[in-house]
């Protein structure tokens, strides 16, 4: 049986893949359909894929005890192209990948603080926030994935990272296996 870290440290490449396949879809949308209003969470794929990077900033800087805390979502603007998003969300998916790839087993229950502004500064486990922040980044991409079926691009498969059956051959070429 794998060990939990080395599971976070394939999620974190799964997410990598998963962010690739998704955004470079996203990419290929017509002028108009990043920003336009859809039916979801957020009402654009601009706005929830600038949400998903929003979050993986504030949870891996909470992580890595850096202090930014809650200006996570403010520090930077939300990007209005979609290929800008996608290379910022590239670099921010390497760097949780090289965070996962740090872990000892001793650090899964070891606490860090989320600073969550007026509610408090909460003790978190490191394993829980990177069991939430994965859940967090898969369920926002089904969003994505849902509203690209209103648009000219065909939602891209998102499921064929970690079992030899169907395993898209450019996670090979990506070097995540």
């Amino acid at each position: 049986m794998a060990s939990l870290t080395a599971h976070f440290s394939a999620m974190a490449r799964n997410n990598r893949w998963s962010n690739h396949v998704l955004l470079r879809a996203v990419c290929a949308l017509q002028p108009g359909e990043f920003e336009a209003e859809r039916t979801s969470f957020f009402p654009s794929i601009a706005e929830t894929l600038n949400h998903n990077l929003a979050i993986d900033r504030y949870y891996l800087d909470a992580l890595e005890e850096g202090g930014v805390g809650p200006a996570a979502f403010h520090v930077f603007e939300p990007y209005g192209d979609s290929q800008a998003l996608a290379d910022a969300q590239r670099a921010q998916d390497e760097a949780l990948m090289a965070f996962c790839d740090r872990l000892g087993e001793s650090d899964l229950d070891r606490i860090v603080i989320t600073d969550r502004g007026r509610n408090g500064q909460i003790p978190e486990r490191i394993d829980n926030l990177l069991a939430h922040l994965f859940q967090h980044q898969i369920h926002h991409r089904g969003q994505v994935h849902a509203m690209l079926a209103g648009t000219s691009v065909r939602p891209p498969q998102l499921d064929e990272f970690f079992l030899d059956f169907d395993r898209d051959p450019e996670i090979a070429r990506m070097g995540l296996v």
